[in-house]
């Protein structure tokens, strides 16, 4: 029979820090205090950065709108670069 594992080991790093009550200690080594949600839109940003169609994140987050799936995600700057190139292009055939 196989031994179930601790919860413990599941969660973050930070997570089990707070739980553990180590929150000092994350202080102390200069840890960035950040919430597991936070994470949640960054790796949402990433994916879209990356090329992931939104759809497929919005399944990946577990969204049952997409509208929902839109406001984890943010347009980093080179999107927008990239975007305004491409109409440049398309407008005015340079690039």
């Amino acid at each position: 029979m196989a031994a179930s594992l601790p919860l413990l080991p599941v969660l973050g790093a930070f997570d089990r820090a707070a739980l553990l009550g180590g929150e000092a200690i994350l202080k102390q080594a200069g840890v960035r205090d950040v919430r597991v949600h936070d994470a949640r839109h960054t790796a949402a940003t990433l994916l879209i950065e990356q090329g992931v169609h939104i759809r497929v994140v919005q399944e990946i987050l577990g969204h049952t709108r997409v509208t929902t799936t839109e406001r984890y995600t943010h347009v980093a700057t080179l999107q927008m670069k990239d975007a305004s190139d491409r109409m440049d292009s398309a407008l005015w055939g340079s690039g």
